[in-house]
């Protein structure tokens, strides 16, 4: 047998510095780092190899962070594995990052892993330690698209935050949600993932609230493509949306959010309108997305029944889903979000909840910003009058009666009285026509 050496990794090593990790892949040692980290961490880091006969036959790959180096891959050919060539090959990665000031060399191993090849080199096992890893919903690559188009990473848990609203919740979680989140699951049962999606209500009823939990529970990038910003006078509103969603239609995953579509979806009419080149290009981009994965199409609108009949036609979007008034337990959540905390437990929430139905979350948001207003004034007053009565000829301290006072349910009660609802009687009672007549669940 020839001699092994062991030196620094050269860019013609890179072929067999994958082939060690599809081999390790192929066994029980399913590399912890992806591919793409360990060939990154190969150029851009620290990586050595061990040669026989002019054949990588082994790669050890680092990168630091801060104080603490991390073993990025080691991998050894399982026809050349021994002590001697793993502690050669340890110590040279060691040798080489030492300039950098580390406190520790570490290595993460699959369970099946060899523990003894990394033990019998200095290395200590520590217990009770588990692996932990989270996908980041935008890869770099797609950094400036995102941000060119104009889309955004939400805050997780926004799902979570919708409160009350079970129905809703539980059919966009069972139609759209699992779907998409488990393709696998969903094509085990023949369920094909939704690919566009109309949602339906009153003004002021939270379907914007939906559409970004949706993103936000999918972990994928949201992009809001507004009707009012398509026409900038240079291009016509369709080419604009053409090129909006060719560029959109680059990212790898995306939910895609068109508010108030009923302007530039309206019923197409002769002669035609000046939207109904959009309305028809519109219909291509949703014709389009189904033929996409790893896209949601969501659009919402405050008239269905406005809609152009081909937009609403079945094979364009998977469900027409409404959204309606907030139920009891969404209203109770709506108000402990603006009641201030250090006064919530004198707050009589139940009696705001019965006082509040009907009205929407932007009602009840105004309600309750209006009754912190009024408290504000009055204490504002309160102080001007205190003051004033320092500096007059009495002297006397401000009455307890006359120090700001605090906020309480009735300061909510009156706001409420002067809030005139969103919704008329005959909204309501329109959308639950629409239900009966358009919706598709």
């Amino acid at each position: 047998m020839g001699r092994i050496s062991i030196r620094e990794f050269y860019d013609d090593d890179l072929d067999a510095v994958v082939g060690l990790w599809w081999e390790a892949r192929a066994s029980s040692e399913h590399p912890v780092y992806s591919l793409n980290e360990v060939t990154a961490s190969c150029r851009e880091d620290h990586a050595v190899v061990a040669v026989h006969d002019g054949k990588v036959i082994a790669a050890a790959v680092g990168r630091a962070a801060h104080a603490q180096g991390w073993i990025v891959f080691f991998g050894i050919s399982e026809h050349s594995r021994s002590e001697n060539v793993s502690g050669k090959l340890l110590d040279a990665l060691e040798r080489k990052m030492a300039p950098l000031g580390l406190s520790t060399l570490s290595v993460l191993i699959p369970e099946g892993g060899r523990l003894d090849l990394l033990t019998s080199n200095g290395f200590q096992s520590r217990d009770a330690l588990r692996y932990l890893e989270r996908q980041m919903p935008v890869q770099r690559r797609e950094l400036e698209l995102l941000k060119d188009v104009g889309g955004r990473i939400l805050p997780r848990h926004l799902w979570e935050k919708v409160a009350g609203m079970r129905g809703e919740k539980q059919l966009l979680e069972e139609r759209l949600v699992a779907p998409l989140a488990e393709p696998d699951l969903a094509d085990r049962y023949g369920v094909v993932p939704p690919r566009a999606v109309m949602l339906f209500g009153p003004p002021g009823t939270g379907k914007t609230t939906f559409a970004k939990a949706i993103a936000s529970r999918l972990d994928w990038p949201f992009v809001e493509v507004f009707p009012s910003r398509l026409g900038d006078g240079n291009t016509s509103m369709a080419a604009t949306l053409r090129s909006v969603f060719e560029r959109i239609g680059e990212l790898e995953h995306g939910v895609v959010f068109i508010d108030e579509v009923e302007e530039i979806a309206s019923q197409r009419s002769d002669p035609p309108t000046p939207t109904q080149g959009v309305t028809n290009e519109l219909l291509k981009i949703v014709a389009d997305f189904r033929d996409r994965d790893g896209m949601l199409l969501i659009c919402a609108t405050n008239f269905v029944r406005g809609l152009d009949a081909a937009l609403m036609r079945h094979g364009r979007f998977d469900y027409v889903l409404p959204i309606g008034l907030p139920d009891a337990e969404a209203r109770g959540a709506i108000w402990r979000r603006y009641v201030p905390e250090e006064i919530a437990h004198d707050i009589d929430f139940a009696g705001l909840v019965a006082h509040s139905d009907g009205l929407t979350p932007a009602d009840i948001e105004y309600a309750a910003r209006r009754a912190s207003q009024d408290a504000l004034a009055r204490a504002l007053r309160a102080q001007h009058d205190g003051a004033a009565g320092e500096l007059g000829a009495s002297g006397e301290r401000i009455h307890a009666s006359q120090r700001p006072t605090d906020l309480s349910t009735s300061d909510y009660l009156e706001a409420l009285s002067h809030t005139r609802a969103t919704i008329s009687d005959e909204q309501q009672q329109s959308f639950l026509e629409d239900i009966e007549t358009l919706a598709r669940l």
